[in-house]
């Protein structure tokens, strides 16, 4: 009666009934797994951001398929303003609901069943779900950790076959914090062409550098077909606002006719709702005060970390360059699952396994840097008193 592309596992991890027991025991639970902004304590401006949405303009429906004009505009400004892009025109950008729903058009774009794209491994775990939805066959290729993390070249070579129509990158990764380094921006760049691939750049965490110097886009240097994706879900640290957008970028006539045809894709499934559009200038207008907070409470956490990391030696935090999240290196005494539940049944303390996000092996816990300075910093304390038992 169901498809095969809907087939998945659907009973719960047992990290998750494991919360569910210490939650319904009363104890409260430190997270240090927080990836919703909107209940990490940081201050909005709520006036403004509920007047945007009360557009009068909304009352009149304008379907256009790649967004209206001036939310597009809006997009190419913060590009300009904070990158330095001048060539993210608003004619190359199709707002979606969702970056997840930008990846379902392109991967219907550029995918026949069956087709492979190329995914780094760690990574986000939502790609396996959309893959399986668009009927695409996803090929990990791994990132590697040498004093830094790299992407393995080699291992891309060995992936491709005749099927492969892509390779999607994660700019800064999540959940390493890795950045495409200069250095591998020209060889991905001359892989992609070598072998006729388009490139898929997320970069919803683009602007969260921890140094605090700007990064370019991925795009930005490529000759190549390129698909560049983000939203104010993290740029201004609104998911519950939906706006994303596909930038599309590359040789002009292969890009012309991508955006003629995702104009199609995005046609089909009608624009996206209009008082959020009308909002876009606004929305994007809350990134200047959201991100110095989330990078003052990340830089902070970080901060204390390091300083607890300091007195053992059980423990190593592996380098991080952008986001929101740090991966921590633990002894293998056991599965990175059974230590999350161990964490949450002993200390009430929620991290992530490292295989949620596809580490390759044990030994792994995924933190989330934007809890609350108070909760992260004696999260990490409780953490360690079990890892260093």
């Amino acid at each position: 009666m169901f498809s095969d592309r809907t087939n998945w596992k659907l009973t719960r991890n047992r990290l998750t009934d494991a919360l569910d027991q210490v939650r319904a025991s009363g104890a409260p639970v430190l997270d240090l797994t927080i990836s919703n902004p909107t209940r990490a304590g940081l201050h909005y401006d709520e006036q403004k951001i509920l007047q945007s949405v009360a557009s009068i303009q909304a009352m009149d429906y304008d379907p256009q398929p790649k967004g209206l004009a001036s939310a597009r505009a809006a997009v190419g400004q913060y590009y300009q303003a904070t990158h330095g892009i001048q060539y993210f025109d608003p004619e190359q950008l199709i707002l979606t609901t969702s970056t997840s729903e930008g990846y379902s058009f392109v991967f219907r774009l550029l995918c026949n069943p069956g087709d492979e794209l190329l995914v780094p491994k760690p990574s986000y775990p939502l790609f396996e779900f959309l893959a399986d939805l668009e009927d695409v066959q996803l090929v990990p290729y791994p990132l590697i950790y040498d004093h830094g993390w790299q992407m393995d070249f080699p291992s891309l070579q060995k992936a491709v076959t005749s099927r492969t129509c892509g390779v999607v990158v994660v700019h800064p990764n999540n959940p390493t914090g890795s950045y495409v380094h200069a250095h591998e921006l020209k060889s991905l760049n001359d892989f992609c062409r070598q072998h006729e691939l388009a490139l898929i750049a997320d970069e919803v965490f683009l602007d969260y550098a921890l140094d605090g110097a700007t990064r370019q886009s991925v795009a930005a240097l490529q000759d190549v077909l390129s698909f560049t994706l983000s939203g104010v879900s993290k740029v201004s640290a609104l998911p519950q606002m939906k706006v994303a957008w596909i930038a599309t970028s590359g040789p002009a006539e292969l890009a012309k006719t991508a955006q003629a045809r995702l104009e199609v894709i995005a046609d089909t499934f009608l624009s996206m709702n209009a008082p959020i559009q009308w909002a876009v200038p606004s929305l994007l207008d809350q990134r200047h005060s959201v991100q110095r907070q989330l990078l003052a409470r990340v830089r902070s956490n970080l901060k204390e970390l390091d300083h607890q990391l300091a007195g053992q030696k059980a423990c190593e935090r592996l380098i991080v360059e952008g986001g929101w999240y740090a991966v921590l290196r633990v002894p293998v005494t056991q599965t990175d699952e059974d230590l999350a539940v161990d964490l949450l049944h002993r200390k009430s303390v929620l991290t992530h396994p490292g295989h949620f996000y596809d580490f390759p092996r044990d030994g792994y816990l995924v933190l989330s840097l934007i809890t609350p300075q108070n909760d992260f910093a004696e999260g990490i304390k409780r953490l360690l008193e079990v890892v260093d038992r």
